[in-house]
């Protein structure tokens, strides 16, 4: 008989891992998911014939396998492939547009040295950042925190225009009060220096690999005709199909552990039932703060359980809006825009025409924006009803001269708890917390919240490619797992291939 491999969360990493235990091990998966939906953060809501993508989803990857695994769910859109208007099942080749809003005046992301990014600072501001790049160069700081981070790669005043607000934004602090961690993790090798390379590669027409070039610098990506909920949606059909389980609404409320293994889970389902549900190994994908805490059976240490329950998260908030095309004020080629501008709280803005007009009921009439608020669960934004968000959002987007009035045709809102592990708090102790949870020898974590580690998507599903090679393998050492996405292991350059 098959033993169970029980996983917390039917999101990148838990459904990754779902279908390569089936694919690979002998390991039954049986995955318990809290919410009513399959994919997480990267799943597709709908609203109407629109559909809305949480937070933006760019397919893209250094890692082949990755690669691979996407279009072998859907196949990638080509002259000889498959055609967008006869099948659903594709993924499309997209154009990368994004760019800075600010003074309002619209900029390169990433930051560019364009003729249009110099006309739009002026020459005194031109002037000023390259001497605070030069100055930035000859006198590197400290990198204590994340605004060290940002000056030593781009200078004081490019990093006070483009990074400093916005930073603040998403995470509640200034920049000066976060840790540079999370730089090293989402913006490690971008720099003017990286910009300069990449502009001269353009402009020589020089081919460059994957391994060459950031992944902030990236000028295409793949997507679902449908948005990225339609591939897990897929996925999830194949782990069923292969015999494997999967359970909506069902929380994992405790872990239950007997010498050092974790021997069953109990869950809660939607009605309030509770339930024991015994597994062979538990692949947790739930935040870090929730795992400890629901741990039954064995002595948590008090500075394990302070420093796991001080673990930081953002959550967001989403208005989908339906504008009328012919009171939109500004074109709008972009996929997405970072809204840097200090007197609205509006974050970022994703334009889901330009991800995939599949995603859009009416393309000719209408465009379907989705307006992007960051906050924290309980703070006066998420507490805010839905009709005075939507009034704000709508408000906000017409004061910095995008829409014009009267443009919304209809709107919706969605919140999105612990969409980002922050890297505050107790985070500098999170190093004990991994000691601890490793001493439990079939607890495996995975995934951006199961790590708290601001993981993009494929490096969420390489955690849990590891974790199962690992349990083919029978290697009990996990440090293959936590090593993906950091600078000491994961595959950002040839050395490490």
């Amino acid at each position: 008989m098959k033993k169970t491999a029980l996983i917390a969360g039917a999101g990148p990493a838990g459904l990754t891992a779902a279908l390569e235990l089936l694919r690979q091990t002998s390991w039954l998966p049986e995955i318990h998911e809290e919410s009513a939906w399959i994919g997480g953060i990267s799943r597709t809501a709908r609203y109407k014939g629109n559909r809305m993508d949480i937070g933006g989803h760019r397919f893209f990857s250094k890692e082949e396998a990755v690669t691979r695994w996407w279009q072998e769910m859907l196949p990638l859109q080509t002259p000889d492939g498959p055609d967008p208007a006869q099948t659903d099942e594709v993924m499309l080749l997209r154009q990368r547009i994004s760019r800075i809003y600010f003074m309002r005046k619209f900029f390169d992301y990433p930051v560019s040295l364009s003729r249009a990014t110099l006309a739009g600072m002026g020459l005194r501001r031109t002037l000023k950042v390259g001497f605070g790049y030069l100055h930035s160069c000859l006198h590197k700081l400290p990198e204590t925190s994340l605004e060290n981070f940002y000056i030593n790669r781009f200078g004081r005043p490019l990093y006070e225009m483009f990074f400093e607000d916005y930073t603040e934004k998403v995470w509640g602090l200034h920049p000066s009060q976060l840790g540079a961690d999370w730089g090293s993790q989402r913006v490690k090798g971008l720099s003017i220096t990286a910009v300069i390379a990449d502009m001269l590669a353009r402009s020589l027409h020089r081919k460059r690999s994957k391994e060459e070039v950031q992944t902030s610098l990236i000028e295409q990506f793949i997507y679902p005709k449908y948005g990225p909920g339609q591939l897990w949606e897929k996925v999830a059909d194949e782990v069923r199909a292969g015999g494997g389980r999967i359970e909506m609404e069902s929380r994992v409320v405790a872990v239950n552990v007997q010498e050092r293994q974790v021997v069953s889970v109990t869950v809660q389902d939607a009605d309030g039932t509770q339930r024991d549900c015994p597994c062979g190994v538990f692949l947790s994908s739930m935040p870090l703060r929730d795992l400890v805490a629901a741990l039954r059976g064995i002595e948590v240490p008090a500075d394990v359980a302070a420093a796991a329950d001080g673990l930081p998260y953002r959550d967001f908030i989403t208005v989908g809006l339906c504008l009328d095309k012919r009171k939109v004020l500004r074109e709008l080629p972009d996929t997405w825009i970072y809204v840097q501008e200090r007197d609205v709280k509006l974050g970022r803005l994703q334009v889901f025409n330009n991800w995939s007009p599949y995603l859009v009921a009416d393309t000719e009439n209408t465009l379907w924006m989705g307006l992007e608020y960051f906050c924290t669960e309980g703070d006066a934004l998420w507490e805010m009803s839905e009709a005075d968000f939507i009034a704000m959002a709508a408000g906000e987007l017409e004061k910095i001269g995008i829409v014009g009035k009267d443009a919304v045709r209809d709107a919706c809102r969605l919140k999105v708890r612990k969409a980002y592990p922050a890297y505050y708090g107790t985070y500098a102790e999170i190093g004990k917390v991994r000691d601890f949870l490793d001493t439990i020898e079939n607890l495996w974590c995975i995934g951006r919240n199961g790590q708290h580690r601001y993981n993009n998507m494929d490096h969420s599903m390489m955690t849990a490619m590891e974790c199962v090679r690992c349990l083919r393998d029978g290697v009990s050492d996990k440090s293959a797992v936590w090593s993906v996405n950091t600078d000491e292991a994961y595959h950002e350059s040839k050395e490490n291939k």
